[in-house]
């Protein structure tokens, strides 16, 4: 073995290149969901919406009903691996006894088989190869779609389970750090709206006003699928409705997307990013300079000692935020119409002042943990581009010299290398 067959300590010469639809029927079974997405939200229904940093996360728990659970195809079992094929494509999580019996959704792909293979396949879909590969299967409908039988023919990588094992065991401790570190920051987010809470009932009868008397604020423009992604080099962050929807904590270290040169007002940190669906608003306060795209609302208090009581005031007041929006998902949310017809309790300077003395401590403890999460998220990266490297390295070994002299004379295309 030459020093070309090993990449960063890990041999690749064990290593196969295969793809779901080389596996026998008994070896690998997938097949897609067979319900609406826009069903009303049941206990027991998986969707795309659902899945999200590796878990399934549905808002619901508990099991079906008795009698509830009729025999189907798409019924999940315990080890099966969920993958997204409509909105967050590629995204995918191991189904646990939790969701066991449950029913995917038309938007969900099901893929079963041996459990080592599932854990490589919700690696190996997340790596930078993989990602590139469905963007370019991704088809043109309302929302990034990608199809099942495009998964099953997309070659990847298999290395031997032992390294697979070193793998999970390593991304599973990463991923659980960032649970526990994200599990804290709402935990202080929602102490300090308990706090919020409790000086609002204090002060029934203090005044309110108009949002338009203590923020400004303007609306978003630009669809996000125009926007570049975001690199280290960006200077300013572009806000999409999908980064806001996907927060647990009103904090994030940066956006996905970068603004482009055509962006509109750039906003200072600090600046709360606003999106509405009809669950409620989702909001989040900037960490870096921002413009909003579509359907996001920048505000900003009047005064900046007011932001926390702004803050948790919007957050409160979620379910009425919703309401002003238009459209069929409550979707189009306007700065003018905020800021015309949602009124916020307003108490005196002084108690605003104390409640920004109590609440800037807990925000700077979730800000802290934000940040140690996307550390963690970042070594998570790092292990995901060096596994695409690996792959590299392995379709460089399976070309023998002549075929890949032919190859570089024709055109790249959806077939060919990774």
């Amino acid at each position: 073995m030459t020093s070309a067959d090993d990449h960063d300590g890990i041999a690749t010469e064990a290593w196969q290149t295969t793809a779901i639809i080389k596996f026998h029927e008994k070896d690998m079974y997938t097949t897609s969901g067979v319900l609406y997405d826009d069903l009303p939200g049941l206990v027991g229904i998986v969707s795309s919406t659902h899945v999200r940093d590796g878990r399934i996360r549905s808002p619901r728990t508990g099991g079906r009903g008795p009698g509830d659970s009729r025999p189907s195809r798409a019924i999940l079992k315990e080890g099966d691996l969920a993958v997204v094929l409509v909105g967050r494509t590629g995204e995918s999580a191991v189904v646990t006894a939790e969701h066991a019996g449950w029913t995917a959704t038309r938007s969900i792909g099901i893929i079963r088989a041996a459990p080592h293979i599932v854990s490589w396949l919700r690696i190996w879909l997340r790596t930078p190869t993989a990602q590139a590969r469905i963007e370019e299967a991704v088809t043109a409908h309302v929302e990034p779609t990608v199809s099942l039988e495009t998964l099953r023919r997309m070659p990847f990588p298999l290395p031997p389970p032992h390294t697979i094992a070193k793998y999970h065991e390593a991304f599973s401790l990463i991923e659980e750090m960032v649970d526990l570190r994200q599990a804290a920051a709402r935990q202080v987010v929602e102490l300090a709206d308990a706090v919020h809470g409790d000086w609002s009932l204090a002060h029934p009868a203090e005044e309110t006003r108009l949002l338009s008397k203590v923020a400004t604020a303007k609306t978003g423009k630009g669809p996000a699928r125009s926007l570049p992604r975001r690199t280290k080099g960006s200077a300013t962050d572009a806000v999409t409705p999908r980064d806001l929807f996907d927060l647990t904590v009103p904090h994030l270290e940066s956006f996905r997307l970068g603004s482009s040169a055509d962006a509109g007002e750039t906003w200072a940190p600090g600046t709360f990013m606003l999106s509405t669906r009809p669950d409620g608003a989702y909001i989040a306060v900037t960490q870096h300079p921002a413009s909003p795209s579509r359907g996001v609302v920048a505000l900003r208090p009047v005064d900046d000692t007011d932001s926390w009581w702004l803050l948790h005031e919007l957050r409160s007041r979620s379910g009425e935020i919703a309401q002003i929006a238009q459209g069929r998902n409550a979707r189009e949310i306007s700065a003018r119409a905020i800021s015309s017809r949602l009124s916020v309790a307003w108490p005196d300077p002084i108690t605003r002042a104390d409640f920004h003395r109590v609440a800037d401590p807990l925000h700077a403890m979730a800000r802290q943990l934000v940040s140690e999460s996307a550390t963690l998220c970042d070594l998570k990266d790092a292990l995901l581009r060096d596994i695409s490297a690996k792959a590299g390295v392995l379709q460089e070994q399976e070309t023998e010299p002549s075929e890949r002299h032919a190859d570089s004379s024709r055109p790249t295309g959806h077939e060919s290398g990774w």
